[in-house]
Protein backbone atom coordinates (compact mmCIF):
# COMPACT_ATOMS: atom_id res chain seq x y z
CA UNK A 1 0.00 0.00 0.00
CA UNK A 2 1.70 3.46 -1.19
CA UNK A 3 2.28 5.83 1.70
CA UNK A 4 -0.37 8.34 0.97
CA UNK A 5 -2.89 5.91 0.93
CA UNK A 6 -2.06 3.86 4.49
CA UNK A 7 -2.11 8.02 5.32
CA UNK A 8 -5.43 8.24 4.54
CA UNK A 9 -6.40 5.20 5.66
CA UNK A 10 -5.07 6.38 9.61
CA UNK A 11 -6.36 10.12 9.40
CA UNK A 12 -9.51 8.22 8.06
CA UNK A 13 -11.52 5.87 9.25
CA UNK A 14 -9.19 4.52 11.98
CA UNK A 15 -8.74 7.97 13.73
CA UNK A 16 -12.11 9.23 12.94
CA UNK A 17 -13.38 5.17 14.47
CA UNK A 18 -10.85 5.74 16.92
CA UNK A 19 -12.24 9.44 18.27
CA UNK A 20 -16.13 8.34 18.36
CA UNK A 21 -15.15 4.91 20.32
CA UNK A 22 -13.40 6.84 23.14
CA UNK A 23 -16.39 9.33 22.85
CA UNK A 24 -18.89 6.30 22.63
CA UNK A 25 -17.13 4.82 25.79
CA UNK A 26 -17.16 7.92 27.84
CA UNK A 27 -20.61 8.12 27.15
CA UNK A 28 -21.39 4.48 28.58
CA UNK A 29 -19.87 5.45 31.82
CA UNK A 30 -21.22 9.13 31.83
CA UNK A 31 -24.47 7.63 31.81
CA UNK A 32 -24.98 6.28 34.93
CA UNK A 33 -23.34 9.28 36.76
CA UNK A 34 -24.85 12.57 35.31
CA UNK A 35 -28.58 13.11 33.41
CA UNK A 36 -29.21 12.30 29.88
CA UNK A 37 -30.08 16.26 29.55
CA UNK A 38 -26.46 17.24 30.32
CA UNK A 39 -24.35 14.12 28.90
CA UNK A 40 -23.90 15.33 25.42
CA UNK A 41 -22.46 18.75 26.52
CA UNK A 42 -20.11 17.02 29.42
CA UNK A 43 -18.55 14.98 26.88
CA UNK A 44 -18.19 17.67 24.21
CA UNK A 45 -16.63 20.03 27.16
CA UNK A 46 -14.31 17.63 27.62
CA UNK A 47 -13.27 15.83 24.32
CA UNK A 48 -13.32 18.67 21.98
CA UNK A 49 -9.58 20.06 23.48
CA UNK A 50 -8.25 16.45 23.65
CA UNK A 51 -10.00 15.79 19.82
CA UNK A 52 -8.17 19.39 18.29
CA UNK A 53 -4.60 18.57 20.11
CA UNK A 54 -4.74 14.95 18.92
CA UNK A 55 -5.58 17.01 15.14
CA UNK A 56 -2.95 19.10 16.32
CA UNK A 57 -0.34 16.43 16.92
CA UNK A 58 -1.38 14.64 13.75
CA UNK A 59 -1.82 17.66 10.84
CA UNK A 60 0.29 20.07 12.66
CA UNK A 61 3.25 19.75 10.46
CA UNK A 62 2.58 17.99 7.39
CA UNK A 63 1.35 19.70 4.08
CA UNK A 64 -1.50 17.87 2.23
CA UNK A 65 -4.09 19.95 0.37
CA UNK A 66 -7.21 21.52 1.60
CA UNK A 67 -9.23 18.59 -0.27
CA UNK A 68 -7.79 16.14 1.99
CA UNK A 69 -8.80 17.34 5.20
CA UNK A 70 -12.32 17.91 3.60
CA UNK A 71 -12.37 14.17 3.09
CA UNK A 72 -10.74 13.44 6.44
CA UNK A 73 -13.54 15.48 8.34
CA UNK A 74 -16.04 13.96 5.81
CA UNK A 75 -14.91 10.68 6.89
CA UNK A 76 -14.75 11.22 10.27
CA UNK A 77 -19.06 12.82 10.04
CA UNK A 78 -19.80 9.87 8.38
CA UNK A 79 -18.26 7.42 10.96
CA UNK A 80 -20.06 9.75 13.60
CA UNK A 81 -23.65 9.83 11.90
CA UNK A 82 -23.54 6.34 11.38
CA UNK A 83 -22.67 4.27 14.33
CA UNK A 84 -24.36 6.76 16.40
CA UNK A 85 -27.43 5.84 14.79
CA UNK A 86 -26.22 2.07 14.65
CA UNK A 87 -25.30 2.01 18.13
CA UNK A 88 -27.11 4.36 19.91
CA UNK A 89 -30.50 4.84 18.02
CA UNK A 90 -30.90 1.38 17.46
CA UNK A 91 -29.05 -0.54 19.44
CA UNK A 92 -29.89 1.42 22.72
CA UNK A 93 -33.71 2.43 21.87
CA UNK A 94 -32.67 5.75 22.51
CA UNK A 95 -35.36 7.28 20.09
CA UNK A 96 -34.64 10.99 21.57
CA UNK A 97 -31.01 11.15 20.71
CA UNK A 98 -30.73 13.93 18.01
CA UNK A 99 -31.03 17.53 20.41
CA UNK A 100 -28.95 20.25 19.75
CA UNK A 101 -26.20 19.07 21.65
CA UNK A 102 -25.68 15.92 18.92
CA UNK A 103 -26.03 18.24 16.31
CA UNK A 104 -22.96 20.71 18.01
CA UNK A 105 -21.12 17.40 17.97
CA UNK A 106 -21.39 16.63 13.99
CA UNK A 107 -20.43 19.62 13.17
CA UNK A 108 -17.59 20.12 15.55
CA UNK A 109 -16.59 16.25 13.98
CA UNK A 110 -16.57 17.90 10.64
CA UNK A 111 -14.75 20.87 11.49
CA UNK A 112 -12.58 20.13 14.34
CA UNK A 113 -9.97 18.03 11.46
CA UNK A 114 -10.86 20.59 8.41
CA UNK A 115 -9.87 23.39 10.22
CA UNK A 116 -6.91 22.18 12.13
CA UNK A 117 -5.45 20.10 8.89
CA UNK A 118 -6.24 23.35 7.26
CA UNK A 119 -4.60 25.70 9.70
CA UNK A 120 -1.50 23.72 10.45
CA UNK A 121 -1.26 20.82 8.03
CA UNK A 122 -1.85 22.40 4.55
CA UNK A 123 0.19 23.49 1.70
CA UNK A 124 -1.71 26.72 1.39
CA UNK A 125 -2.41 27.94 4.99
CA UNK A 126 -5.87 29.12 6.03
Amino acid sequence: MPGSQKTMLVDGPLLGFFVWLIGYLAGIVLYFLLSPDVLGWVLFVIFTPIVVLLCYKRFGKREESISYYVLVAAVWLIIAVVFDYSFLVRLLNAANYYKLDVYVYYASTFLIPFLVGAKFGSKIKA
